[in-house]
């Protein structure tokens, strides 16, 4: 009997640990059951960023594929599971033609080649760092590529004096959830290195939230009646970047564009 005893002890013991260890998401250990760092009250997202996934090559689920021919296998894209909730990005017919055009000449004609400001929601899940800094009334983002950054109130700012190529941002505080609302872009980024694109129609509600002090779960909506049949939704984690001595370093692109969008203007000799 008490063999039996000690049995059924070690097996709820160990039931007990399984069970606390499925409520913690895969890839993080039991730190994401301390508190979470606070600031006045919130969650403090305070600190540089990284997001590590294929989402800048494709939003949606893609196999390994090859990049411009004479770089060999320098330039080839990783195969990804995607990000988009559902599977598809939900294009309206003549939108998907355009998508599918931009696709074949992407290694030209993508924004990012061109050293554009990435936008809204790619400027977050490029593979470059960024950094948020977080105050009472505002919330400041710096991006690496380009020197793109954004200002988030967390107070209503009125409405974009115009249309920009980051957009305009709202801020706000839905319990630990920090929600921005963003609208009033140009049509002159894209979402990725695919050809998924967007109208000067589009707005985007992101959620920010930290599931860990080291953590963010990010998910975007976005919403475009000129291009989609209905909004859609990505999301993918935030990694805090932690290595010793980690900096915010600049990634001034303009200087490596100028041939591609200018070489052609060049004096022939």
């Amino acid at each position: 009997m008490k063999a039996l005893i000690g049995v059924a002890v070690t097996v709820a013991a160990v039931a007990a640990v399984f069970a606390v260890a499925t409520l913690v998401p895969a890839g993080e250990t039991t730190a994401a059951l301390k508190p979470l760092p606070r600031f006045e009250g919130k969650p403090n997202m305070t600190g540089l960023w990284q997001a590590f996934a294929e989402a800048n090559w494709d939003l949606q689920a893609h196999e390994a594929r090859p990049g411009p021919a004479q770089f060999g296998a320098l330039f080839s894209e990783p195969a990804s599971v995607g990000v988009v909730d559902g599977g598809q990005i939900p294009y309206q017919p003549s939108a998907s033609a355009t998508k599918q055009q931009n696709f074949a000449k992407r290694w030209t004609s993508d924004p990012e080649a061109k050293c554009y400001l990435p936008g809204v929601p790619r400027a977050t899940y490029m593979p470059y760092p960024f950094q948020i800094v977080q105050s009472s009334r505002k919330i400041l983002i710096a991006y690496a590529f380009a020197s793109a950054s954004r200002l988030i109130p967390l107070d209503d700012p009125g409405e974009s004096p115009a249309e920009t190529w980051m957009g305009w941002s709202k801020g706000r505080w839905d319990g630990d959830a920090l929600v921005v609302a963003v609208n009033s872009f140009n049509d002159q980024t894209w979402f990725d290195r695919a050809g998924n694109f967007h109208s000067d129609a589009l707005s985007v509600v992101e959620r920010y939230t930290l599931v860990s002090a080291d953590v963010i779960n990010y998910e975007a909506t976005i919403t475009d009646p000129n291009v989609f049949t209905r909004p859609w939704t990505i999301s993918l984690p935030l990694y805090r970047r932690a290595e010793k001595d980690v900096q915010f370093l600049e990634h001034k692109c303009i200087p490596f564009s100028e041939e591609l969008i200018y070489g052609h203007l060049r004096k022939k000799t």
